[in-house]
């Protein structure tokens, strides 16, 4: 009986170590869940060796549910972003506005005002490190300066 005791509570300290963090959440659990496992499958085959069958079935058990909970490929699926919205066109932005946002002059060609989108794209966009509201705000923001319709 002490033998499930001391596999328990060290099952508790695998899943509850951490800077504050528990084990489950930073997703290594796989592996201690697998040396747990082990380790209750030895202790039950030892067990049976000297023929304290309850106890030994008690941990084969144990062994069998931290088996197949490391072997679950139970993966959690990323949040969808919320788009954002285009703006209405009571809501279009001015040329002036546009400008500033760019970083263009007044008489800017058209291919400055793609070599600034290009450039401020690379730093804003949400797969850099950048936020969707920027994104849109300079894709509106090209599309006004080109001329195209939202």
């Amino acid at each position: 009986m002490s033998l499930i005791l001391f596999a328990l509570a060290l099952l508790g300290y695998v899943i509850l170590r951490g800077q504050g963090q528990p084990m489950l959440a930073r997703g290594d659990w796989r592996t201690g869940a697998g040396l747990l496992a082990i380790g209750a499958f030895a202790a039950a085959a030892f067990l049976a060796i000297k023929t304290d069958w309850p106890e030994a079935f008690a941990l084969l058990v144990i062994g069998c549910a931290l088996l197949l909970g490391a072997r679950s490929q139970r993966k959690l699926e990323p949040k969808p972003r919320p788009r954002p919205q285009p703006p209405r066109s009571s809501e279009r932005m001015t040329l002036s506005e546009a400008r500033s946002i760019m970083g263009v002059e007044e008489g800017a060609t058209v291919e400055e005002i793609r070599i600034a989108y290009a450039r401020l794209m690379r730093q804003a966009h949400p797969d850099h490190g950048g936020t969707d509201g920027l994104a849109a705000q300079l894709n509106a923001a090209r599309d006004r300066l080109l001329g195209r319709r939202l």
